[in-house]
């Protein structure tokens, strides 16, 4: 640089120039070719990254080169092979004045350190894309874990940046921060919390993106769409989105309802009220029926059959239902519900199935329907739950028992 500079302050002065006008002349040249050579490098080695990674992206079977490129990265690198040889040509370009030289040494140092955490950014949001097109990692807190290496990388480019402007060692500076290590611990509290919560959720694995989860302490009831350092997201079943701390996952009690999606069946569990003064013993006359009912026909044969026997057997007095063995209208109604369902093609066979009373209360007999439907989506879990609560409702008058309910207006006026 300076036999250059040398060069044409001499030429201009050979040409009649004085030596003001050769001197600032000849700076002019020098800084206009040192730009010109700079641009020129960033230009071809921008071209050749571009043309590198193309060329690699229509070769290779992975799509991670295409997302790189997308995400602009060869452009960052060669943004930064450009600043070096920037750097290079600094002390040539003020050979003269060596404090400029220094100042813009800082300069682009601390540009470069700007542009390598930008392409470290840009890498690892690649990085995150990408592993969010494998099923490995689709339900994995990816974002929680970029974030907490961003948090390092920006720490450590401001760290490097400041050294370098005051010149001073980042040993230095890193055991001067010792001194307001409290003042640091409380402006990053949060995230301190959350990247200690988001190691914890993901190692117990107690939450995945796509996972169904209950937090009604933050209105949160639905599906789980991004864990990241400091919050969890959830859209909501009327599409509304909460936002959680992740610390208040592992510091609260949630549900998770993914055991249920990833098991057999979605437990169904609801119950009737039947009114007690509507429940009797069966009669010969109602016997007789409720043997047309196709569903409990054998089993009422059957049962009848060995309830005459026990009662003979015994010389049990049936001049009065209440004595020996009796079947009552809620019992075969019972028997009867509990075939229903076992036949219902929505039922998992394999799961409990089971049609039991509760504790009597002053709103009747709550006789519960316990049994698991194979079809664990909201929509068409509900529609087995009301085709089957449906046919028993209707089935009840069948069997001279009652529903309970409050009495309404209309009760009073019929």
């Amino acid at each position: 640089m300076e036999d250059f500079y040398n060069y044409i302050f001499d030429l201009l002065v050979s040409l009649k120039a004085s030596e003001s006008l050769a001197n600032l002349l000849s700076t002019i040249l020098l800084f206009l070719s040192v730009f010109v050579l700079v641009i020129a490098t960033d230009l071809i080695i921008r071209k050749l990254a571009l043309f590198f990674f193309s060329r690699l992206a229509t070769r290779s079977k992975s799509n991670f080169d295409d997302i790189l490129v997308e995400n602009k990265v060869p452009r960052n690198l060669a943004q930064i092979i450009t600043l070096f040889v920037a750097y290079e040509l600094i002390p040539g370009l003020f050979f003269k004045k060596p404090y400029w030289e220094i100042f813009f040494q800082k300069v682009i140092l601390v540009v470069g350190i700007i542009t390598l955490v930008w392409g470290v950014k840009r890498l690892l949001s690649s990085l995150k894309q990408y592993f969010k097109t494998l099923s490995n990692f689709k339900d994995k807190p990816i974002d929680s874990y970029i974030q907490v290496i961003m948090i390092f990388v920006w720490l450590t480019g401001l760290f490097a940046a400041v050294a370098i402007i005051f010149n001073i060692s980042i040993i230095e500076f890193l055991a001067g921060l010792g001194t307001i290590s409290a003042v640091i611990i409380l402006v990053f509290r949060d995230t301190i919390l959350g990247f200690v919560a988001s190691i914890q959720v993901s190692v117990n694995d107690m939450v995945r993106i796509g996972d169904w989860i209950t937090l009604m302490k933050y209105g949160a009831d639905g599906t789980v769409i991004e864990i990241n350092l400091a919050t969890v997201k959830v859209r909501n079943f009327d599409n509304t989105i909460s936002t959680i701390p992740t610390y208040a996952l592992i510091s609260d009690s949630f549900k998770n309802w993914r055991g249920m999606t990833e098991s057999g069946g979605r437990r169904i569990k609801r119950s009737l009220f039947i009114k007690m003064d509507t429940v009797k013993f069966l009669t010969m006359r109602d016997f007789d029926k409720l043997i047309r009912i196709e569903r409990i026909s054998d089993y009422l044969s059957s049962k009848v059959t060995d309830i005459n026997h026990f009662n003979e057997e015994n010389k049990i007095d049936k001049s009065l239902l209440v004595n020996g063995r009796n079947l009552t209208n809620i019992g075969v109604y019972r028997k009867y519900i509990e075939t229903y369902v076992e036949n219902h093609s929505a039922i998992n066979k394999d799961l409990t199935i089971m049609v039991r009373q509760l504790q009597p209360s002053s709103q009747g007999l709550p006789l519960e329907i316990y049994a698991f439907s194979k079809d664990k989506r909201w929509e068409n879990y509900e529609y087995i739950i009301a085709d089957i609560f449906d046919h028993a409702i209707a089935a009840i008058p069948y069997f001279d028992l009652e529903l309970f309910e409050l009495p309404s207006s209309t009760t009073f006026t019929k």
